[in-house]
């Protein structure tokens, strides 16, 4: 039965039902609505609310009569979901990232998933400066010891719990970092593109600002569509894809002069001995 407004409790089990529509949507990529609404013993306007409030936090999108998670060519997946996507690859690509950073160096990092796993591995690398307008990664360093952080500012999305717009171009472009590092939505005729418009010129500003530029790419890239183009992989210094993506791949960018790593997978790294 549907909650009525003023029934008690209600607040409560609108958001324990959201939080498991979210949960579900997110684990499975994609439900219909109607399959929703028989999950919870509601009516569909009522998911269809609950879906609006969702799809408002950036966690979830609607359309004709789907739910989903999964990115368009215009709109991007919730950072909440893609964290659960290829999360062994993107793994093996932070630690392959993790070879470019050195003690001593300011580093700006976008709001990509796969960097997220780069800076949990940061500490490592200390001391460092990491400049960055990601909230998620800011609490992931906050206090992390030798870690200075620069947190930038601007307007707030929760879709990928980042700072976009003019506020935090004009502040990127006054910093000056050694290297970048940042991953991409799509990856179309050897070129870097993203659903979002403030998206690009974020990246594009510390794309500029940066003395090094370091691209992480897993395999599912090549396959996907977004709009804007960012910049070809050719203007990064290196590119690190994971060891699914398929020689074709590797070997077309190669031969345009792409500098592209491999990362290992954890399982061919070598054991450290027992003593």
């Amino acid at each position: 039965m549907d909650e009525g407004i003023g029934s008690p409790g209600r607040s409560t089990r609108q958001q324990e039902r959201q939080r498991a529509i979210s949960e579900m949507v997110m684990a499975e990529g994609a439900v219909r609505i109607d399959q929703l609404a028989e999950r919870f013993g509601t009516s569909q306007m009522t998911i269809h609310r609950d879906l609006d409030e969702l799809e408002a936090r950036g966690l979830v999108r609607k359309s004709r009569g789907v739910a989903t998670a999964l990115s368009s060519s215009l709109v991007e997946s919730s950072d909440v979901y893609r964290t659960g996507q290829q999360q062994e690859e993107k793994a093996d690509i932070a630690r392959a990232a993790l070879d470019f950073i050195e003690a001593g160096q300011a580093v700006f990092v976008d709001d990509s998933t796969t960097v997220l796993q780069l800076t949990k591995l940061l500490g490592s690398r200390t001391p460092l400066t990491v400049l960055t307008n990601v909230l998620t990664i800011m609490e992931e360093l906050k206090d992390t010891r030798g870690i200075s952080l620069v947190a930038i500012g601007g307007a707030y999305f929760n879709w990928c719990s980042a700072f976009m717009g003019s506020m935090t171009t004009d502040a990127i472009r006054k910093l000056r970092a050694d290297v970048f590092v940042m991953s991409t939505a799509a990856i179309i005729d050897d070129v870097c593109f993203f659903q979002n418009q403030a998206t690009v010129e974020v990246k594009r500003a510390m794309f500029e600002s940066s003395a090094t530029r370091i691209l992480l790419a897993d395999h599912t890239k090549f396959t996907k569509r977004a709009l804007y183009a960012l910049a070809p992989l050719a203007e990064f210094d290196a590119v690190i894809v994971d060891a699914k993506t398929s020689q074709e791949d590797i070997r077309r960018l190669s031969s345009r002069g792409v500098n592209v790593v491999v990362a290992r997978p954890q399982s061919l790294h070598p054991q450290q001995s027992a003593g």
